[in-house]
């Protein structure tokens, strides 16, 4: 829960239209946060243009919801089934959170003013049919899916009278790689000579942010800041450790001792695992579901799951007190997860940035937290270039508990269904091919590495990968993978198919050695679902760690 002044809603009466206070007071919502405070006190008018620095969590939905939708209310309302209200968010799970406060704070208004959502996953056919048939006033939107909709010039034809548009986690979306997305939308919605509102809403304000703000406000906008420049960052109010992982092989069995330890210390314990990838949290839900799901709720979060999956999860996890979630980044910064204990940050980070991010999840609304990362001996070289970064050596040895869980953790290993370590293999190998040169690996050395990582797993031989993916990855002819061929051909609803031919499915081999990773048997494997192919290569080549994460 936000911070909140002493200042009631109730104060802008005659200034707030009087259905959207009705609609706070029906609520329980009382009285501003500093961020509502300073915007709806501050702007010369509700439709002038501004720059908002506000951390996550402060209350700054309603703090850009209350003035647009007040000046939509009050003025003559546009064409029937245009866009007045325009909202850029970095995640779903974010997008989905506003449309939900716009319902909320228009249940009292006397004429149904529609929050529709455009964002990625397997109900956009839905949404767009609701979007084109719906009289949608207010858009709720992540950047990849409105530029899909504004390529299409009929659909972009209702955003032809937008009043107002704004960036919600401005920063988050620049740092997500969305620049370019940015740039499109801008070309094709109404200049800004056409006279719309811009709002910009951002926790920091790096200079690669500028150009942005150029074209979104006008010279004479209106900046604000709740960031006080003396506050201690989050960051430093966590207590930090690191654990190196001797080898590969060592991965799980680890990641399970220090869980044990840390439950042992705290029952009710809330922690956040982060993995590097989406397809690599689903395989350690897999597992450590078996290994902890009868003690503590286990939860899972990433882009691979449905987005009605991902709301349940989101929701049920921020009403519980206590609870393992495996997630990859796409919580980011944009939710907020009430009372987390402990963040694990399970594999290498892909920059100091995201660290800091995702250690962001502990340690809010006052109360104290704790994070810890783990690495292999060939990942510890981020813990000396982000010297800046107070990790400590954690305080425990975990050898012997590491030892304790082995027979637990085999046994959940072999419960786990095929199909997740090979999609977990796949993106571990995509993930890793991104920081050859940092973790000083070639190609070879990097299959190598995989292929412990799938017999840690408990596979009998690397998984299968499909021949035009390794190519993709930049992959073929190197020794040790298990080269197959996918079969696309859909089989009965949402299912895939994989097939092998004698000729293509094979193991490219180093000359043998005893007790060589890569020295393994041809044998056939049992078809696993389906495949991500070129998507999984286009997010393994991106630089950015919320595409990454989505492996």
């Amino acid at each position: 829960m936000a911070t909140t002044t002493t200042t009631p809603y109730e104060s802008m009466a005659g200034r707030i239209h009087p259905a959207l206070l009705a609609s706070l007071q029906s609520k329980g919502y009382n009285y501003m946060t500093p961020v509502q405070q300073r915007v709806l006190t501050e702007l010369p008018d509700f439709t002038s243009d501004c720059l908002v620095q506000a951390k996550t969590g402060t209350g700054k939905t309603l703090a850009f919801l209350l003035p647009t939708v007040h000046s939509l209310l009050s003025s003559q309302h546009a064409r029937k089934g245009d866009v007045s209200i325009l909202i850029l968010s970095p995640t779903r799970e974010l997008a989905m959170q506003i449309k939900a406060e716009c319902d909320m704070l228009t249940t009292q208004t006397k004429t149904s003013l529609q929050c529709h959502i455009a964002v990625g996953g397997t109900a956009r056919d839905r949404y767009l049919k609701e979007f084109l048939n719906g009289t949608p006033a207010v858009l709720v939107a992540t950047p990849g899916r409105l530029k899909d909709y504004l390529s299409d010039d009929s659909i972009a034809e209702k955003f032809s009278n937008i009043r107002s548009l704004i960036l919600d986690e401005a920063d988050t979306m620049l740092e997500a790689g969305f620049m370019n997305e940015l740039n499109e939308i801008l070309r094709r919605l109404p200049p800004k000579s056409a006279g719309w509102q811009g709002l910009c809403f951002s926790a920091t304000i790096p200079d690669k942010i500028k150009p942005v703000l150029g074209k979104v406000l006008r010279s004479d906008y209106t900046s604000l800041s709740t960031v006080d420049p003396n506050e201690v960052p989050t960051i430093d109010q966590v207590d930090q450790y690191s654990i190196i992982i001797p080898s590969v092989s060592e991965t799980f069995t680890s990641l399970a001792a220090l869980i044990a330890i840390e439950r042992q210390q705290n029952q009710g314990l809330k922690a956040i695992i982060f993995g590097t990838t989406a397809n690599g949290v689903g395989f350690l839900f897999a597992l450590f579901s078996k290994v902890f799901g009868h003690e503590t709720k286990v939860f899972e979060l990433h882009s691979r799951l449905s987005q009605s999956a991902r709301t349940r999860t989101t929701a049920e996890y921020k009403d519980s007190s206590s609870g393992l979630m495996f997630a990859s980044d796409v919580i980011g910064r944009g939710l907020d997860f009430p009372n987390v204990d402990l963040v694990i940050q399970l594999g290498l980070p892909s920059s100091g940035e995201q660290y800091v991010h995702r250690v962001g999840r502990t340690a809010r609304a006052g109360k104290s937290g704790r994070a810890v990362i783990m690495l292999t001996e060939r990942e510890k070289y981020f813990l000396t270039v982000n010297k800046y970064l107070p990790i400590r050596q954690y305080t425990i040895d975990i050898t012997t508990a590491a030892q304790q869980m082995t027979s637990l953790v085999q046994q959940a290993l072999s419960t786990v269904d095929e199909k997740f370590r090979a999609k977990a293999y796949q993106a571990y190998l995509g993930f890793h091919k991104t920081f050859l040169k940092q973790l000083r690996l070639d190609t070879t050395s990097l299959v190598g590495m995989a292929n412990e990582y799938s017999a840690a797993m408990g596979c009998p031989e690397p998984p299968m990968v499909d021949k035009q993916v390794v190519g993709k990855m930049g992959l073929r002819g190197v020794h040790g993978l298990n080269v197959g061929v996918v079969d696309r051909q859909p089989r009965g609803p949402g299912r895939a198919r994989q097939t092998e031919t004698a000729g293509d499915n094979k193991i490219n081999r180093a000359p043998p050695r005893s007790n060589d990773i890569h020295n393994v048997k041809t044998v056939r494997l049992e078809a696993v679902a389906h495949v991500a192919g070129e998507a999984v290569v286009a997010e393994a080549c991106s630089r950015t760690e919320l595409r990454l994460s989505n492996l």
